[in-house]
């Protein structure tokens, strides 16, 4: 097991309404299945309880916990939640963000209201949690912190702003992280995951844009250069366990891609 007795928590560990399976929730049966210790970490706490009993009737271990990433006192709570169960923080799985339902637009309708949201959830958030996380690790002079961002930090072309600005905020974030952090034995990376066929990416856009979820899936997977089909929420969880596991030992700093060739795309 590349796991094995590691205490990880994982913010954003339920998922949006939608078929199939989000980013979070695989990322958490899959570190379970390697033998972590999970703590499920959601705004919705039912979400977070589905997290976790997914995990307990696979056999694994996990404890679902009610966290809201805009107020740090929340994300503070989680961390103290897990020492208090297992004594120790391993990982760190960041894995919250929203783009279309926090109100995002392009730079010329954003709100100053929804650029404030989407910041707060996706970027500040992990700020805060790893603020939290990181005098921990320093202390057992080991762990591992993955920030999810996004392709969409790298293209020009994406056309809202507040999600790519933010996703774009969490690389440099990840940088600077690692490199502080690097002397005292903790690695950080960032994964940046292109199309993905999760509720968030399409059952979320197919409720906003009036279209099936057929159309919207149809539509991004001609986009994508590898097998001309989405990445599934299973890609991003075994990059995140590879970035958690001693395989990734001398790792920290990446921005590592899961788009199948997406970003080689120039048009």
């Amino acid at each position: 097991m590349r796991l094995k007795e590691k205490t990880a928590i994982i913010v954003g560990a339920g998922q949006s309404p939608g078929e199939g399976m989000g980013n979070g929730r695989a990322t958490a049966l899959l570190f379970a299945r390697e033998g972590a210790r999970v703590l499920a970490v959601d705004h919705r706490l039912e979400s977070a309880k589905e997290t976790a009993q997914a995990i307990a009737n696979e056999g694994g271990t996990s404890v679902a916990f009610e966290a809201d990433v805009t107020k740090e006192a929340s994300l503070k709570a989680a961390v103290a939640e897990a020492i208090k169960l297992w004594g120790r923080i391993d990982v760190l799985h960041n894995n919250v963000g929203v783009s279309l339902a926090g109100g995002d637009a392009t730079p010329m309708e954003i709100t100053e209201e929804a650029f404030d949201r989407v910041n707060a959830i996706n970027l500040r958030g992990t700020i805060m949690a790893c603020k939290h996380v990181v005098p921990i690790m320093r202390k057992q002079q080991a762990g591992s912190i993955i920030n999810v961002s996004s392709v969409a930090a790298l293209t020009a072309n994406y056309p809202t702003v507040a999600y790519k600005t933010t996703k774009a905020g969490m690389i440099a974030f990840t940088e600077q992280l690692a490199y502080h952090n690097a002397e005292y034995g903790v690695r950080a990376n960032a994964i940046l995951p292109g199309l993905m066929n999760t509720p968030m990416a399409v059952d979320t856009r197919a409720r906003t844009w009036g279209k099936s979820r057929a159309e919207v899936e149809a539509a991004r997977n001609a986009r994508v250069p590898l097998r001309k089909r989405m990445g599934t929420a299973w890609d991003v969880a075994y990059a995140a366990l590879f970035l958690a596991s001693e395989e990734a030992n001398f790792i920290t700093g990446i921005s590592l891609l899961v788009d199948g060739g997406g970003s080689l795309r120039k048009e």
